[in-house]
């Protein structure tokens, strides 16, 4: 269990410092006004969780502790669905309706694609 916390930890503090990384990039070329960096690093997250799983489970190793590692813990880290929620709140409270619906529709569609081919492609 320790051992398996551990690696959950290490992961997740390596997940939250590309996320942290990809987020400050993306502020400096992208428009103010839609959380871009969280809707591109929750879609990046979906596509590497899809093919994580793919691939270990190709192998029989979805209970290894390297792919505990990089999905409940990269992933966990790197995927900012808290940040997801707040934003999209902002957007409604905004009043941006439309804005709102885009980042809904992109996010959970298209992150349950981006699942799907990441999966397909690793298979």
């Amino acid at each position: 269990m320790i051992k398996s916390l551990l690696i959950v930890g290490i992961g997740s503090f390596m997940g939250g410092m590309m996320r942290y990384a990809i987020s400050t990039l993306m502020k400096s070329f992208c428009e103010q006004g839609f959380p871009w960096a969280t809707l591109m690093v929750n879609l990046l997250g979906c596509f590497i969780f899809g093919a994580v799983v793919a691939l270990f489970g190709k192998y029989n190793l979805t209970n290894s502790m390297w792919c505990l590692m990089l999905t409940t813990g990269f992933c966990g880290g790197f995927t900012t669905f808290s940040a997801f929620a707040n934003e999209s709140l902002q957007l409604l409270q905004n009043g941006n309706l439309c804005l709102f619906t885009f980042y809904l529709v992109a996010s959970i569609g298209v992150g349950l694609l981006f699942i799907a081919l990441g999966y397909a492609i690793a298979k």
